[in-house]
């Protein structure tokens, strides 16, 4: 409930037996997939102007069918707004977004994101630090796996996904 005052805050700163299992889990990923096309999340995305990768991060949350409001602040607001929103040096890269409670930060790929909004764990947010070659909108050569973490409000990072754009 404090990551809800803070989003508000931030918007006045700157929204057989086996087979059986298997067949239910399908059902619920399916009915999940598509409650998740009828009902696109709204992400709004906090980054710089100038911030190239930034854009291609955005057109990546676009085409995954994400509702995106994308607003361009300073470096200090941006700073301000990371420190607020519990974001260490450690976890940060160069954007940070809010969505569904959660704050996601850096190049996350929209999969993970629909799976953090999917499974809804006790967290405070993922992040992928730095800015990863081979991330949505650091896509080139040279690729390399990397990994999405969990964070919770003390700032604990767990690993929440390995990612391997190769």
């Amino acid at each position: 409930m404090r990551l809800l005052s803070l989003i508000a805050s931030l918007s006045i700163l700157v929204s057989g037996c086996g087979e059986a299992t298997q067949a239910a889990t399908d059902q619920a990923s399916q009915e999940r997939s598509t409650k998740f096309e009828n009902d696109a999340p709204s992400i709004l995305v906090y980054k710089t102007p100038t911030c190239g990768c930034c854009n291609g991060w955005v057109d990546h949350l676009r085409e995954a069918g994400f509702q995106v409001d994308a607003r361009n602040v300073s470096d200090q607001s941006l700073y301000a707004l990371k420190k607020e929103v519990g974001i260490t040096v450690e976890m940060s890269s160069c954007h940070t977004a809010l969505v569904g409670g959660y704050v996601v930060e850096g190049h996350v790929p929209a999969d993970q994101i629909k799976r953090l909004l999917s499974e809804e764990p006790e967290i405070a947010g993922i992040t992928v630090p730095g800015m990863p070659i081979g991330s949505p909108g650091m896509e080139g050569p040279g690729a390399r796996p990397y990994a999405a973490y969990s964070f919770d409000h003390s700032g604990q990072l767990k690993v929440f996904a390995e990612i391997d754009p190769r």
